[in-house]
C-alpha cells in the first residue's frame, strides 16, 4: 500500500466520522416523562425545558439543576405549576 493511498483512506475515514458525528449532533432528542401526580406523560424536549426554566425563575429555583435531581416534592410542585400554565400539550399531541 502506498503512502498516498494510506493518506487518502485516512482522510476519507476522518471525513466519514465527522459527518456521522455532525448528524448525531443535529438530531432532536427527547424523552417521555411520567407525571405520577396527574398520571400522564409529557414529552421532555426544548418546549418543556422552556416551561421548566420559567417555573424555576418564577419560583426562585436553580434553572440549571436537572429536573430529575429535584426532590419529589419539588417535582410535584413543578407538575402542579405546569398543569396550571402553558399549552397542556402532553404526549398525545399530534404535532410531535
Amino acid at each position: 500500500m502506498s503512502r498516498g493511498s494510506l493518506s487518502l483512506r485516512s482522510l476519507l475515514l476522518a471525513a466519514g466520522l465527522a459527518t456521522s458525528l455532525a448528524g448525531i449532533a443535529c438530531e432532536h432528542h427527547y424523552v417521555r416523562v411520567y407525571d405520577p401526580y396527574y398520571t400522564d406523560y409529557h414529552v421532555w424536549n426544548n418546549d418543556e425545558i422552556v416551561y421548566y426554566h420559567r417555573w424555576a425563575d418564577e419560583t426562585h429555583h436553580d434553572r440549571a439543576r436537572d429536573f430529575r435531581s429535584l426532590p419529589p416534592e419539588e417535582q410535584k410542585e413543578y407538575w402542579t405549576w405546569r398543569h396550571n400554565h402553558g399549552d397542556h400539550d402532553h404526549d398525545h399531541d399530534e404535532r410531535r
